[in-house]
């Protein structure tokens, strides 16, 4: 039932929602999943028209795509590495009948963005330079690997087309390419919307 209030649009507590997740998943809502009043703010900016392709860098347990999805007439896609994650988020969303989504299991280098219009980034790599960010132990924390990431994003967004969108949510910006413009800074600039003009 969920899912039909959010397309109700109805408010929905984010504990509520956060319930159809094992515990080991929830113990990690608060600092590492979106909420939902910015997974609805974040998908209707993404989505511009029906059908628009979304990736969701670093997806996690998919709770950001599967709301988006929810929400908007776009289709969204989460990578995230970690298997567990990417298992439950397929099982989920095949429980709930959620159609306009799916989830890869990879390293973020290994997707190429040419095949999205839209992007959600949020803070997916900070986990390898802070210690107490640390979702589980099958991921070893490394400086380099953080800046290699966040290196690659950038070179991907800035192949992008004019026009492409951008949320970022808890970003430390060294994603961004010069080449985007905030559009809309909410939370005190927390929670950035950014388009590709040149």
């Amino acid at each position: 039932m969920i899912f039909e209030y959010l397309k109700l649009n109805l408010n929905i507590d984010d504990n509520d929602f956060n319930a159809i997740y094992p515990e080991w998943v929830r113990t990690h809502a608060q600092r590492h999943w979106t909420p939902l009043e910015i997974s609805k703010k974040v998908a209707e900016f993404l989505v511009d028209k029906p059908g628009t392709k979304v990736l969701d860098i670093g997806s996690g347990p998919g709770k950001f795509c599967m709301a988006g999805a929810t929400f908007t007439k776009g289709h969204f896609t989460g990578v995230e590495q970690r298997y567990s994650l990417v298992k439950l988020s397929k099982k989920l969303a095949q429980s709930y009948r959620i159609k306009n989504i799916d989830f890869i299991h990879a390293n973020i280098t290994s997707i190429k963005f040419k095949d999205y219009e839209s992007f959600y980034f949020y803070n997916s790599f900070h986990e390898n330079i802070d210690f107490t960010a640390k979702i589980d132990n099958t991921i070893e924390p490394s400086v380099e690997l953080y800046n290699l990431y966040h290196k690659y994003v950038r070179e991907q967004l800035s192949l992008a087309p004019i026009g492409t969108r951008l949320a970022t949510y808890w970003s430390a910006m060294k994603e961004i390419p010069s080449s985007y413009k905030i559009k809309c800074s909410f939370l005190d600039g927390i929670l950035l919307f950014w388009e590709k003009t040149r």
